[in-house]
């Protein structure tokens, strides 16, 4: 990652996209990171189609074909805010390389990908209380996830410790400052 700063001095946006599998801190770790930096934050989860979210809401994985209007959305979010030159960023799960791929419009959309073993995305989401997206849902995310390649010059962040800490390493990593 070094080498890839942002442009921030000449007037272009970045768009910082937090992501990973369900339960992994993308919503917390993102909020954070958009607070400190007095960015904007959006949450992909809000993107969804109501079929989704009914889907994910009965236990039933949500399908490529499932995702593509949900993908579009979060894309033409993307472009609206670079285009608007509003830093933002944004938590995804973007769990296969095709959907970062459609997400990463141009280089300045940095990837994000937490990572955290099993045991302990399970018991955050055990913790977590009023979302959509159930517990039983983390296999099938784990089975769809393509961690993100050395071609796709994504930060991957193992996600220990406090948030702030794992804000803290994403912000020097990424050359961020508010």
């Amino acid at each position: 990652m070094s080498g890839m700063k942002p442009n921030l001095d000449d007037n272009r946006a970045v768009i910082v996209v937090v992501c990973g599998v369900a339960g992994v801190g993308k919503t917390t770790i993102g909020r954070l990171l958009a607070q400190e930096l007095g960015w904007e934050f959006y949450d992909a989860d809000n993107f969804h189609p109501a079929a989704n979210i009914e889907k994910m809401k009965a236990g039933i994985p949500l399908t490529d074909e499932d995702r593509q209007p949900w993908l579009d959305r979060l894309q033409q979010l993307i472009k609206g805010c670079l285009a608007a030159h509003e830093n933002a960023v944004v938590a995804c799960s973007a769990l296969k390389r095709a959907y970062r791929d459609r997400l990463r419009v141009t280089d300045e959309v940095r990837l994000v990908f937490l990572r955290a073993d099993r045991a302990r995305i399970a018991e955050q989401l055990q913790r977590r209380r009023g979302h959509f997206m159930p517990e039983t849902l983390l296999g099938s995310q784990l089975t769809d996830l393509e961690e993100p390649q050395p071609d796709e010059h994504a930060l991957t962040v193992d996600v220990e410790g406090l948030p702030q800490d794992v804000t803290s390493l994403i912000k020097t990593k990424l050359s961020l400052q508010s």
